[in-house]
């Protein structure tokens, strides 16, 4: 029978993995951080808060698209963070330049319902991960590992950014980003790949890929400043997939456009 609380819990599930999973999502937080007034950014401990909206596909290369309210947080308190792209965690060094740490983040799945008929559902995961942000000459680089240990593919995800925030005005911030994620083969072949059974159930042919790189991404961040406290943000893009990745039966669309819209609120200092 179908359960409307369990499927809307899995098509939330799915907003947040794929946000999670796209480098660059994460810089709306990020430049309503950076739009506060100077006497509130030299605080590093901050609570941001708020509810937003994801039009991003049902899983990559799907043909279906959802739209599903999500949250918008990032939150840095002593050592403590919490934010869209590295999870939940701890942070072991922050130097205001060099910032490592690692804690546990979600890893992307997909409904049965939204893949090909025979193909089945890829459970929604969690992983651990470690990361590493640097921060010098006005940008900011990203790289970061995510290593499944419970439900989705328990593969191997890597992932690097490079972001720039320009200050348009004292509301206004811009924040391009480009990235790349790699993936290894038992992620890649889990989740763009077709099994013996699976071709069986559904018609499709087998298929396999190995590790590689399997996206890149270009998104542009724009956040506005409402009040001291308060920022309006939308995060707009495309990923495209790459190697074997693009040619899987799973895929009908290699390149993909996504989009966040976000209200938050800022606590703290």
């Amino acid at each position: 029978m179908h359960n409307p609380i369990t499927s809307r819990s899995s098509l939330f599930a799915a907003a947040i993995a794929f946000l999670f999973a796209v480098p660059g999502t994460s810089a709306q937080a990020q430049s309503a951080d950076a739009s506060q007034p100077e006497d509130q950014g030299n605080s590093k401990d901050h609570i941001i808060i708020g509810a937003g909206a994801s039009y991003v596909p049902a899983y990559q290369g799907a043909d279906k698209y959802i739209v599903m309210p999500v949250p918008a947080i990032d939150v840095a308190w002593g050592r403590f963070y919490a934010n869209l792209r590295n999870g939940i965690g701890v942070n072991a060094i922050d130097t205001g330049v060099l910032t490592i740490g690692g804690g546990v983040s979600v890893m992307p799945g997909y409904r049965a319902k939204d893949a090909p008929a025979g193909i089945g559902k890829l459970a929604f995961g969690v992983g651990g991960r470690i990361y590493a942000n640097v921060r010098k000459g006005g940008f900011i680089a990203t790289v970061g590992a995510t290593k499944g240990f419970s439900g989705g593919t328990k593969g191997l995800i890597a992932d690097a950014s490079l972001s720039y925030p320009v200050n348009i005005s004292s509301r206004l911030t811009l924040i391009p980003t480009i990235g790349t994620t790699w993936a290894d083969k038992k992620h890649n072949d889990r989740y763009f790949g077709v099994s013996a059974r699976q071709s069986l159930a559904s018609g499709l042919p087998e298929f396999h890929t190995g590790s590689g790189f399997k996206d890149a991404s270009a998104m542009l961040t724009a956040n506005y400043r409402l009040t001291s406290r308060i920022s309006l943000g939308a995060s707009g893009g495309v990923t495209t997939l790459l190697g074997k990745m693009k040619d899987s039966p799973l895929v009908y669309h290699k390149t993909q456009p996504v989009g966040f819209l976000s209200l938050s609120y800022r606590f703290g200092s």
